[in-house]
């Protein structure tokens, strides 16, 4: 008998430990056992990285919804009990007490900063603001009805032909360089695009200027009179940063990690992840919330299209409701309420009826069985549409303004990948249903390929 047989014998205890830490696979009679690796919140995981080594098959999970990509300490997201914390913080918490630069500094470090290291952090991304005077000169490249999410995405991935001296990505103190300029640049480089669709003069970042006011104030002065950022507003628009700033493992951070496995720079990286956003189903989600409010119209139709909701032959679906990982109310909505109600309040369209029809199919859907049973809530679109249109943004600029925010924490991702001594480029494999193997057929032994009603002109 073996040394750990005499111990299972005497201590029961140890034998469903380690049972507990493995999964035990029967494959066609072969019998594997993977370790089971622990979370300090949420579920465990099942370490499946030698599995095909080990059993000769691969996993099939499209859309990856049962698959950890990485480990990650950043963002932790509790989709069943409406939980979202950044390093440990709840995001209401964050949003109600901190600001964006400080919510940077978090998910960044992993901690709180100081006094001193906000100071230093505060100071670092003020200075690099302002983008190289060339940049102008390629707005002109572009069409003036161009989308504004389309430049983002050709700028972005264009500042690794302007900051040569950051693109290094084995240089922690380049990491470090390119990872401030970005925080610095982007608000920028989105303002121009905005100034640039409008066809006015691009306003320079102002240093006297907190994080969202400089923002503010280039996307929305004019040279030909002085414009003073209203303090409510520039809140707000602070506030929607912090709730954009993270959300865990979605579709554009993955993006991000997937290219910079390759080794690409964090310009193009954070390019990759600007083009994922743009999709109608991840970042252009508020913009679908806002027109669906628009095409209701007024509280009164609401019950007209709740029914063509529930209705399965109908082609209308409410949008800003329900969630990918949310199985219960997006902590984000409740603070993206209130911050429309303060919005709108200040900038005298409190009877908005576009609110009004927000407010009240948000009440039906918190009460209606159809919602409840599939667990339809409101999520952070259904209410930051509004707030973006009050802010004065047209809807082209919304998904940009995603970008602008989640900037942060596509960085903070690809940092951590890129400090991962066990980082390989990422490989997904496939489920191969296609011909199996055949031999070349030489052209003159093909046939004409012509169907019999083919006719040449």
């Amino acid at each position: 008998m073996s040394k750990s047989d005499k111990s299972a014998k005497t201590n029961p205890e140890a034998v469903s430990k380690e049972a507990a830490d493995k999964a035990h696979l029967d494959i066609r009679g072969k019998k594997l056992d993977l370790d089971i690796l622990k979370a300090t919140m949420g579920p465990d995981v099942i370490d499946v990285q030698n599995f095909y080594k080990r059993s000769g098959y691969f996993t099939f999970d499209p859309g990856y919804t049962s698959t950890a990509s990485c480990e990650s300490k950043i963002t932790f997201i509790d989709g069943d009990e409406g939980t979202l914390l950044y390093r440990g913080y709840p995001i209401d918490q964050l949003a109600e007490y901190g600001d964006y630069l400080e919510t940077c500094y978090l998910l960044l470090y992993g901690e709180l900063p100081t006094q001193a290291e906000r100071r230093q952090f505060d100071d670092a991304i003020t200075y690099h603001t302002m983008v190289q005077e060339q940049m102008s000169i390629f707005f002109r490249g572009f069409r003036r009805d161009a989308h504004p999410m389309a430049i983002m995405v050709a700028v972005v991935g264009a500042l690794s032909a302007f900051y040569h001296d950051s693109l290094d990505i084995n240089d922690p103190e380049q990491r470090e360089i390119a990872t401030r300029r970005m925080i610095a640049k982007v608000p920028t480089l989105a303002a121009m695009a905005y100034k640039y669709s409008l066809g006015q003069p691009f306003v320079y970042p102002r240093n006297d200027l907190d994080y969202a006011s400089n923002f503010l104030h280039m996307c929305f002065s004019v040279p030909a009179e002085d414009y003073k950022v209203n303090p409510v507003l520039a809140r707000a628009m602070d506030r929607i940063f912090i709730l954009h700033a993270d959300h865990e493992q979605n579709a554009s951070t993955s993006t991000v990690r997937l290219a910079g496995s390759s080794g690409a720079n964090p310009f193009a990286c954070v390019a990759a992840g600007i083009a994922c956003l743009w999709g109608p189903a991840h970042g252009g989600a508020n913009e679908a919330a806002l027109n669906m409010l628009e095409e209701i119209g007024t509280p009164e139709r609401i019950p007209e299209f709740i029914a063509r909701a529930k209705d399965r032959n109908d082609p209308f679906r409410l949008m800003g409701f329900g969630h990918r990982v949310y199985k219960n109310y997006d902590p984000r909505a409740k603070i993206m309420q209130r911050t429309a109600h303060e919005v709108l309040s200040e900038v005298g369209h409190k009877d908005d009826p576009l609110l009004q029809v927000a407010h009240e199919l948000e009440q039906i859907a918190l009460k209606d069985d159809y919602f409840l049973e599939r667990k339809l809530y409101p999520n952070i679109d259904f209410y930051s549409g509004i707030t973006l249109r009050a802010l004065g943004f047209p809807t082209s600029m919304f998904t940009v303004l995603f970008a602008l925010a989640r900037t942060v924490g596509w960085i903070a991702h690809w940092r951590e990948m890129i400090a991962d001594p066990t980082r390989r480029i990422g490989r997904p494999r496939q489920l191969y249903t296609g011909p199996v193997r055949r031999s070349y057929v030489p052209m003159s032994k093909r046939g004409t390929g012509l169907g019999a009603d083919y006719h040449r002109d």
